[in-house]
């Protein structure tokens, strides 16, 4: 009936088996962005917003993200993540996050890079809320992603 892979022939969800994949080293890269007023923007990178410092707490937020994606993306396997990080820069409308996801394992890490730029946008839209309540959380995407059978691709 269906060739999705997450799909059975009832149309019942289920969890892929990825037991028989082999083990490659997996990137994934992935962005989001933050628009908001441009004095907000001063604010949030100079660490000047009524809740605070913003970026490092986004920083945090945007890992943990990363490491609780099975548990809040249903059917993602749980995954040794083996370095994260989020980068944030500054742009005269707003903030533009890039996740950076390596493991060593049977499928790729897509979906975590996404899951850290989106907690790491929702933790900033919740710093600048009281002085922006207009910001909006746009383009969220993978921009490239190495390792396993399907190859290496990018955007660029």
């Amino acid at each position: 009936m269906s060739k999705l892979t997450h799909v059975r022939e009832d149309g019942s969800a289920h969890m892929v088996d990825v037991t028989g994949k082999n083990e490659t080293s997996r990137t994934a890269v992935a962005e989001g962005f933050v628009k908001m007023r441009g004095d907000v923007v001063k604010q949030l990178f100079s660490a000047g917003l009524p809740k605070g410092d913003a970026l490092p707490v986004a920083r945090i937020a945007g890992i943990m993200g990363a490491k609780k994606t099975p548990d809040i993306i249903p059917l993602c396997h749980p995954l040794p993540l083996g370095k994260i990080t989020v980068d944030f820069f500054e742009l005269a409308d707003g903030v533009r996050i890039e996740a950076s996801v390596k493991t060593r394992g049977v499928t790729g890490v897509e979906m975590e890079a996404l899951t850290a730029v989106s907690t790491a946008a929702l933790t900033v839209y919740d710093m600048i809320k009281a002085v922006d309540k207009m910001a909006v959380i746009d383009g969220i995407r993978v921009l490239s992603k190495t390792g396993g059978k399907s190859g290496n691709w990018s955007v660029q």
